[in-house]
């Protein structure tokens, strides 16, 4: 079993090829293809965790497609002061499909 960790938006996700990952919205070269940095790889029984074996081993994605998150309702109130503030946000996400990890 081939997989990896890879960083991607300050967070980790592991990933194998052919998994279809959501990520934060990320940019994509002229041909759709992403390389995501690798943290650990595991080949086997044999894991890679040293920063120069790391450096050599490219994982690559394709560009599914953009999305947006869930819709989240922030609402502050303080009592007694008629103090009330309603607020949303939507996350920029990007899927990706891992292509090879080499």
């Amino acid at each position: 079993m081939v997989y990896a960790v890879v960083r991607a938006g300050g967070r980790q996700e592991k990933v194998e090829v052919g998994s279809i990952v959501v990520l934060d919205r990320i940019k994509a070269d002229k041909d759709g293809n992403v390389e995501l940095a690798p943290v650990l790889f595991v080949d086997g029984d044999k894991i890679t965790h040293d920063a120069k074996a790391l450096a050599k081993i490219t994982v690559t994605a394709e560009v599914v497609g953009d999305l947006r998150g869930p819709k989240i309702n922030i609402q502050n109130y303080k009592n007694k002061t008629g103090y009330k503030r309603r607020m949303g946000h939507r996350s920029e996400l990007t899927r990706v499909k891992i292509t090879s990890i080499k």
